[in-house]
């Protein structure tokens, strides 16, 4: 009969323990209790368990140390790190460290379980591991839910692990932090992290930015341009709204993610590069397959891990947390005093729907962190917090009717002209503000061309008109 394993369970909550060594001896396996990570080091010089639970935060030493001493001196010890303060820089030390999982508490005790028996069925043969990098710098994700935790958790497995990455979710939501953590926890990190916006540049000079262009190629190009390509050679590069990239274009990526070398614009010299490429998109681009805008084998290619962010509206338990952490930044980078938020304010804003996200309620903090009155933020300083609350508050058309009702008892005479203009104005003003300046994005909530939102800006900024 084969031997029972051995699990070691270290955590200073004598709860915790209990329920999870209860469950853990029920599935039967032979438990050992350590309420802290120096009881485990006094121990494991006698013995090896096979298989070690260990919480991050304890009195003492914290589990993150006990694991990068573990897998510097035991490293075919398999260690499960469990913490109910899961952020991107825990995970991903806990995986950098050599953590066969990482549970956020709290968790099912039958995943926990799972989790233990597939740990011991996949003991660990590999030889010891290098030195641990230094901890990289804090990534500014933030998030306690349960959405936010997947998220964290998908991040710690594939940070270090240098595969491609397609990052999806609404606008707003992030992604581009996500793309610069990945890069800051890989082993890249001390190499170059390059981004480039897809929809952002011109189609006609888009493949010039990808991959250089020779003096001469074309009209304009009086030198050699290295393109995004070259310049993050042995790092990451970043390709947000990779949906935007027309076709032909596609073509050639394919051909660089497949071979690692390709042409400048009007070269004749084939460049090689080592590039981790990371894609984002707020579009569905198996749709844009179906509709033949978007190349499949592309997708498959950029598309070997997929961390998706939730929209902020399906993570409202992290609203208060993102505000508090927002504002107090605010206060601290636009050199204003600290306030803080009142109940009721914080309570409109994890009412409100969040069209803009993360981005947008970030834009609102350093708003109110200059403009809102006094050292506490009331819910009536928040622009929305009649309707996020429940409140019936006066409808836009009143005062409009109000503005009508004035001006056209003074007499004056351009009124439709002013009003559409000054309408105009608020409604670009807003989407803009919304979607963190990007004029595509602004242009497609309003339901308008990328170049009518501009020129419309451009007449309504001539044109200042009196407010209604």
């Amino acid at each position: 009969m084969a031997e029972t394993a051995l699990v070691w369970l270290a955590d200073d909550d004598r709860g915790v323990r209990f329920v999870l060594a209860a469950a853990l001896r029920d599935a039967g396996l032979q438990v050992a209790e350590f309420e802290d990570a120096e009881s485990v080091l006094a121990q494991i010089d006698r013995q090896v368990p096979d298989l070690l639970f260990t919480d991050v935060r304890m009195a003492g030493q914290g589990g993150l140390k006990l694991l990068e001493r573990l897998h510097a001196h035991h490293a075919q010890l398999p260690v499960i790190v469990m913490s109910a303060y899961t952020d991107i820089a825990t995970t991903a030390a806990a995986y950098r460290h050599g953590a066969f999982d990482y549970l956020p508490k709290p968790f099912d005790l039958d995943t926990a379980v799972a989790a233990a028996q597939r740990a011991l069925a996949q003991r660990r043969t590999a030889p010891a591991a290098a030195p641990a990098r230094a901890a990289p710098q804090e990534t500014g994700l933030i998030g306690r839910s349960a959405a936010m935790r997947a998220v964290f958790r998908a991040f710690g497995r594939v940070a270090a692990s240098g595969l491609n990455v397609l990052i999806t979710g609404e606008t707003g939501t992030g992604k581009e932090l996500v793309a610069r953590a990945l890069h800051t926890h890989s082993a890249r990190a001390s190499r170059a992290y390059v981004a480039l916006n897809t929809a952002a540049i011109p189609s006609e000079l888009l493949e010039s930015e990808l991959f250089g262009h020779e003096m001469g190629a074309f009209t304009g190009a009086t030198r050699r341009h290295a393109g995004r390509f070259e310049q993050a050679d042995g790092g990451t590069l970043f390709l947000d709204e990779i949906g935007d990239m027309p076709l032909l274009l596609q073509t050639r990526l394919l051909r660089v993610l497949a071979e690692g070398e390709f042409y400048r614009v009007g070269g004749r010299e084939l460049i090689r590069a080592d590039v981790r490429v990371i894609a984002a998109t707020h579009q569905d681009l198996e749709g844009k397959v179906a509709r033949g805008e978007f190349r499949a084998d592309l997708l498959h290619r950029l598309d070997v891990v997929r961390i998706h962010l939730p929209g902020l509206r399906e993570r409202r338990e992290d609203i208060a947390l993102l505000a508090e952490h927002f504002l107090a930044r605010a206060a601290e980078e636009l050199k204003v005093g600290a306030k803080r938020w009142s109940a009721k304010a914080l309570t409109a804003l994890e009412r409100f729907d969040w069209p803009g996200n993360v981005r947008q309620l970030e834009n609102l903090c350093r708003r109110l962190a200059v403009m809102a009155p006094g050292r506490e933020i009331r819910a009536e300083d928040v622009p929305f917090a009649q309707s996020a609350t429940g409140v019936a508050g006066p409808s836009w058309t009143e005062g409009l009717r109000r503005w009508a009702d004035q001006e056209l008892a003074s007499g004056r005479g351009d009124l439709h002209a002013s009003a559409v203009t000054q309408l105009e104005r608020v409604l670009f003003e807003a989407a803009l503000t919304v979607h963190g300046g990007h004029r595509q994005h602004a242009a497609e909530a309003l339901g308008l061309g990328r170049n009518t939102l501009t020129r419309k800006l451009g007449s309504s900024r001539k044109q200042p008109g009196k407010a209604p």
